[in-house]
């Protein structure tokens, strides 16, 4: 099998989201973040990601595109992606799949060998997801291309057109999630309190910081945890807060990144050890006092 270093991606983000009351459901949050910024993260070592549907704020740059007719269906949808797809694979997502990450699309373009035209995700059921898969792009426009001469255009049209004249692989979602989607408001609840039954909270807290403050950074979060554990109970419960705070304003001061928070947290987490050993040693010797003084 071979992993494709250079790749684009189609973000479908478009329709009429019936089953919600016609609500923005890319736009709809899970843990803090839209359901299309979930899936834009999953793609983001994509060389160009397109997202057909209305324009919107993005926390990254990518290609708007445009179905015809809007709200057409996802066959015209990919066909309006595709279309600005300048890499040899492209991966395809719809925008509502909150559980997407960048371990699936990796393990998607894995699945890619030669003899394949493309990779779809499996639900559970065994069911083909083939807006949770990657395709190789001339597969994809060849394909469109005919329905569209037989059908006298795409709009409308069910995927199964376009999958059942292709070549494909499949890689199982044994558990689900990566297939899960959101098409109504039971789904999204359903979603929202995935995130806890799978103790995950504190990963997903911290990437919804991310994203909301603009940080592209990845730090070590045991250490700043234990920094923190530390400092609360070497010095002061309030003291775990400030010095985290401390720890990333000293970071920014020396240049930012990976390499600045550790330094600045070693050096907190040396102040913490020495406090710690300072206080054991006074407690100690008052121990000591008290035992001279009951002789």
């Amino acid at each position: 099998m071979t992993q494709h270093a250079t790749y684009d991606a189609v973000i479908l983000a478009g329709g009429a989201a019936k089953r919600l009351g016609g609500a923005d459901k890319p736009g709809l949050a899970v843990a803090g973040r839209a359901m299309v910024e979930r899936v834009l993260e999953a793609c983001a070592g994509a060389g160009r990601t397109v997202v057909v549907g209305p324009r919107r704020g993005t926390g990254q740059a990518v290609v708007w595109a445009r179905e015809e007719p809007p709200g057409g269906g996802p066959l015209a949808a990919l066909a309006a992606g595709v279309r600005e797809v300048t890499a040899e694979t492209v991966v395809v997502f719809a925008a509502d799949l909150p559980f997407v990450t960048r371990e699936v699309v990796e393990g998607l373009l894995a699945e890619l060998d030669p003899a394949a035209e493309g990779v779809v995700l499996t639900d559970p059921g065994g069911r083909d997801q083939p807006l949770a898969a990657v395709y190789r792009t001339e597969a994809l426009r060849r394909e469109l291309a005919l329905i569209a001469a037989e059908h006298g255009g795409v709009a409308g049209l069910p995927l199964r057109l376009l999958t059942a004249e292709l070549v494909l692989r499949r890689l199982p979602d044994p558990t689900g999630a990566a297939s899960f989607d959101c098409d109504t408001w039971e789904d999204l609840s359903t979603a929202r309190a995935r995130i806890r039954e799978h103790g995950h909270v504190l990963d997903e807290w911290i990437a919804a910081a991310k994203s909301d403050l603009g940080i592209d950074l990845d730090v070590d979060v045991a250490v700043l945890l234990d920094l923190a554990r530390d400092a609360a109970h070497g010095v002061a419960r309030p003291a775990a807060p400030l010095t985290t705070f401390l720890v990333g304003y000293a970071a920014a001061q020396a240049g930012g990144g990976p390499e600045a928070v550790a330094e600045a947290a070693r050096k907190a987490t040396a102040l913490a050890e020495r406090w710690v050993a300072e206080a054991a040693e006074a407690e100690k010797a008052a121990e000591a006092e008290k035992g001279e003084e009951g002789k």
